[in-house]
C-alpha cells in the first residue's frame, strides 16, 4: 500500500508498511500512482499510455526507465511492500504496567468551557473520607465524585503510596516507570503530589525502578514551591494555555466568569524560563470557535515559548464546541499554513517545536506500539482519589470502565483483555487506512465517545490526525531537499 499527496509543491510518496517516503517528480508520481494498473501482470503498455496521456513531451523509453526504477524499489521493499506485521497480533501481548495517571484533585480552581469534568462553584474541593482498604470501592461514589459538582475530594498520601506500590509490583521487568500528576487541578493537592514523590524516590534506592514524573497544571497555583519541586523532581511539565488572551479567556475562566491570562502566563514564563526551555510543553485546545487556531499557536511562539502543543477538542457530537465536519477545510489549510511558517522561523534560526508534527522516521516507536497504540487499560491507567482503576483519566466516572482498585489490582479482567486485543487490525475502519502504523488506531476514549466502541474511530480525529502527518512527512522532506 502506499499514500501518494502533493503538498507545498512537493510529490510524496510514503510506502505504508515499510515507512519509506520518496519524494519525486511529476512523471514519477503519475507513473507510481497508476503503477497498480500493471502489479498484477498487465502488460506495461496499459501504464504507458496513461501516463504519456498527461506527459505527452516525454518519451515512451523514459516512462519506461521510471517503470524500472519503480520495480526495482518494489523489490527492495521500499515501495508497495506487504504489511508483515498482522501476525504480531496472532500472538497476545501482555506488557506490564508502565504508567500511571494519578488524579490526586478532582477539584479544580478553573471553570473551562470544554472540560470533561466538572467543578464546584467557588472553585474549592471537599475532602472525602478515607478509603478503608479492606472495603469495595463504590461505582456509585466513583460517578458521584466525579460527576456530582457539589462532591469533590483529594487523594491521600496513602491512596497515593499504594498507588506506587500497584505500578512497582505489576510493571515486571520494566525499569522505568512513568507517574503523570493530574486532575482536576493536581497543584489544589501538592503537598501530597510531594510526598509521594519523595515515596517513589525511596524505593529507588532499593530496587531497579526509576521514576520519571509529569505535572499537568493550569498555572494559577505556580509559586516559588512549585517551581523548586518541578525542576529538581519532574522530567516534564504540562501547562494549560490556550493561544491568544481573548481565546484563552473565553474558554478558561476562573470561578467568578473572568478570564484567567492575565493570572497565569507570567507564572507560566518564569517556570519555563527556570527550566531552561526544556522539559515542558505549552498545552492548547482548540474548538470551533477558534479555527484560526494558526493565529493561537504564533502568538505562544512569540512568547518564547519552544514546545508547544495544540489539541483539537473533544466533545459529546451535540455540543456548540465541537468540531464538525465542516470545520475540517478550513483546519487543513491551518495546518499547512502553520507547516510553511515553521519551515521559514526554522530558517531564520528562530524555530519551535509543534507536537503533532514530531515524526522520527529513522527510529521511531516499536513494533507494538505501532500496532496497539498508548496501552490503555494495560501498560497505562488512571487513578480517582479513591484508589479507584480506569483505563484512563478520559474513562473515569464511567462505570463500566471500573477496572478494580490499588489494594486489590485489575479486577475487570475481561475489560483489561478487551483493550489487549485492541490494534489497527482490531479497527475495520484501520485495516487499510494509510496511516495506521502513525496512529496506532487513535485514542480508545476518543473512538468510545464517539462510536460507542472501543473498537470504533473518532472521524474527525483520525482526518486531523492524517492531514497532521501530511504535514509533518513534507516538512521533514523540505529540510532534507
Amino acid at each position: 500500500m502506499i499514500h501518494c499527496f502533493k503538498l507545498c509543491g512537493y510529490n510524496i510518496v510514503l510506502d505504508v508498511a515499510s515507512g519509506s517516503i520518496h519524494c519525486v517528480d511529476d512523471l514519477a508520481y503519475d507513473v507510481i500512482v497508476n503503477y497498480e494498473l500493471i502489479i498484477d501482470g498487465k502488460d506495461r503498455s496499459v501504464l504507458v499510455n496513461r501516463v504519456q496521456n498527461n506527459h505527452k513531451e516525454i518519451s515512451v523509453d523514459d516512462i519506461q526507465e521510471v517503470i524500472n526504477d519503480i520495480e526495482a524499489l518494489r523489490n527492495r521493499v521500499k515501495l508497495f511492500s506487504p504489511d508483515k506485521f498482522k501476525d504480531v497480533t496472532k500472538s497476545k501481548y501482555n506488557a506490564p504496567l508502565s504508567a500511571l495517571c494519578l488524579n490526586v484533585s478532582h477539584a479544580c480552581n478553573m471553570s473551562c468551557a470544554y472540560c470533561f469534568a466538572g467543578t464546584q462553584s467557588d472553585g474549592s474541593s471537599m475532602l472525602a473520607p478515607e478509603k478503608n482498604p479492606d472495603e469495595p470501592i463504590s461505582i456509585a461514589s466513583q460517578v458521584r465524585h466525579w460527576e456530582n459538582a457539589s462532591v469533590f475530594h483529594l487523594m491521600s498520601l496513602e491512596t497515593g503510596k499504594q498507588a506506587i506500590d500497584f505500578l512497582v509490583s505489576n510493571s515486571g521487568d520494566k525499569t522505568n516507570l512513568d507517574v503523570d500528576f493530574f486532575g482536576g487541578e493536581p497543584l489544589l493537592n501538592f503537598d501530597v503530589v510531594k510526598d509521594i514523590v519523595r515515596y517513589a524516590r525511596e524505593i529507588e534506592r532499593n530496587s531497579n525502578k526509576k521514576f520519571r514524573f509529569t505535572l499537568t497544571t493550569n498555572g494559577l497555583l505556580i509559586d516559588d514551591d512549585v517551581i523548586n519541586f518541578t525542576n529538581n523532581q519532574m522530567k516534564n511539565v504540562v501547562l494549560s494555555l490556550d493561544g491568544r488572551p481573548e481565546v484563552h479567556d473565553a474558554m478558561r475562566k476562573l470561578p467568578d466568569g473572568t478570564g484567567s491570562y492575565s493570572n497565569v502566563i507570567g507564572k507560566i514564563k518564569e517556570l519555563v524560563e527556570t527550566r531552561r526551555g526544556k522539559g515542558y510543553y505549552i498545552r492548547s485546545t482548540f474548538t470551533n470557535k477558534n479555527t484560526d487556531f494558526v493565529n493561537d499557536i504564533l502568538h505562544i511562539a512569540d512568547l518564547g515559548f519552544k514546545e508547544i502543543s495544540m489539541e483539537p477538542v473533544v466533545t459529546k457530537n451535540d455540543d456548540t464546541l465541537g468540531l464538525k465536519i465542516n470545520d475540517l477545510p478550513e483546519i487543513f489549510k491551518q495546518y499547512e499554513t502553520l507547516a510553511v511558517e515553521m519551515r521559514r522561523r526554522d530558517k531564520l534560526k528562530n524555530g519551535f517545536n509543534f507536537y503533532h508534527f514530531n515524526l522520527d522516521l529513522t527510529g521511531g516507536p516499536c513494533v507494538h506500539k505501532r500496532i496497539a497504540g498508548c496501552g490503555v487499560g494495560t501498560e497505562y491507567m488512571a487513578v480517582t482519589p479513591d484508589g479507584g482503576l480506569y483505563p484512563c483519566h478520559q474513562f473515569i466516572g464511567n462505570p463500566e470502565f471500573l477496572m478494580g482498585d490499588v489494594w486489590r489490582g485489575v479486577i475487570n479482567k475481561k475489560l483489561r483483555d478487551n483493550f489487549s486485543s485492541c490494534s489497527i487490525y482490531s479497527r475495520t475502519e484501520c485495516r487499510d487506512c494509510w496511516a495506521r502504523f502513525y496512529c496506532s488506531g487513535g485514542c480508545a476514549a476518543n473512538a468510545y465517545f464517539s462510536s460507542g466502541n472501543i473498537n470504533g474511530i473518532y472521524k474527525i480525529g483520525c482526518e486531523l490526525f492524517k492531514k497532521r502527518i501530511e504535514c509533518a512527512i513534507m516538512i521533514k522532506v523540505a529540510n532534507e531537499m
